[in-house]
């Protein structure tokens, strides 16, 4: 199932977004998260935690879910 994730701005970073969802607790760690770990953005891998996240991206993080962003277009 796909959890909607609704943000009131323009954008999210990954790493906000990875905080937001408490997969990670700090920046520090989702550095080390998305060099470890599988996150894919729109179906490829993404290891940027700067990369910015937008209305109706889709993005998927093994053992925490599935998400689509959802809010400013």
């Amino acid at each position: 199932m796909t959890k909607e994730i609704e943000i009131g701005t323009e954008f999210v970073t990954l790493g906000q977004f990875l905080k937001m969802i408490d997969v990670v607790q700090s920046g520090g760690a989702v550095k080390w998260y998305l060099r470890e770990m599988a996150v894919y953005v729109n179906g490829e891998r993404e290891e940027r935690r700067g990369r910015k996240l937008t209305n109706g991206d889709f993005i998927r993080v093994p053992g925490a879910g599935s998400f689509i962003i959802k809010g400013h277009s």
